[in-house]
């Protein structure tokens, strides 16, 4: 019988939650494929922990749609469909888009401001792996920056929430040959829009860079669809 001490609900909330950071960041890299099933018995024996921690992390995940419930089956990690592929792109480039245009009208940290300068060279080489895990951080750092430039809670928020899924989306696109110079000099346009207040070629650019991602990515979806 599990202890119901204040010490003992601490601990499972400490375990549950190292167990959902690892099991998210594993479905994010890829250690797990769209489709495969996660068993809870498997998962606490790999993340090291009891099975209610394992259960809380996994309905955690099925929340942010990375794992789906099936009845009388169990959880499975969740695919991408390219029309879900579609309406998420359709949505960031929107909402990105009018973040750009925002952060160019208020932005007022220049700390920030030379961090984002910083982030938005960061390039990496094909099949360099670590240079590529690198890049995706950076990626996420710099779009969740001008975000944080708008100062506007809502839209730091609503940024940060979709990046788990790109940064999925990301680590499959790894060989179709986009993440290089490319978005490194896209980014630098953005950020220089921002810096000297054009704000609507600011939305310009950051709507033509995401779409421009998008048609990378489906380009590989469609590939595999196709071939597997």
């Amino acid at each position: 019988m599990e202890s119901k001490s204040p010490a003992a609900a601490r601990h499972r909330s400490t375990l549950a939650e190292r167990i959902y950071q690892q099991l998210k960041r594993d479905i994010v890299h890829g250690v797990y494929q769209s489709g495969e099933a996660i068993n809870e018995k498997m998962m606490a024996r790999k993340y090291r922990g009891s099975r209610t921690p394992v259960r809380e992390s996994v309905m955690r995940l099925q929340q942010e749609n990375l794992l789906r419930l099936v009845p009388n089956k169990g959880y499975f990690v969740s695919y991408l469909a390219i029309h879900e592929l579609n309406e998420m792109y359709e949505y960031r480039s929107e909402m990105e888009g009018f973040c750009a245009e925002l952060a160019a009208r208020r932005w007022a940290d220049a700390s920030l401001m030379e961090q984002l300068v910083e982030l938005a060279q960061m390039q990496y080489r094909t099949n360099d792996r670590a240079g590529y895990e690198k890049f995706i951080e950076a990626d996420t750092k710099f779009h969740v920056g001008i975000a944080q430039l708008t100062r506007n809670r809502l839209l730091v928020r609503a940024v940060a929430d979709l990046r788990c899924q790109m940064e999925r989306i990301m680590y499959a696109a790894i060989d179709i040959g986009y993440y290089g110079e490319v978005p490194s000099r896209e980014h630098t346009e953005i950020v220089d829009a921002i810096r000297r207040r054009d704000a609507p070629d600011a939305r310009r650019l950051m709507y033509d860079h995401i779409v421009g991602s998008k048609d990378k990515v489906l380009q590989l979806a469609t590939g595999r669809s196709s071939h597997g």
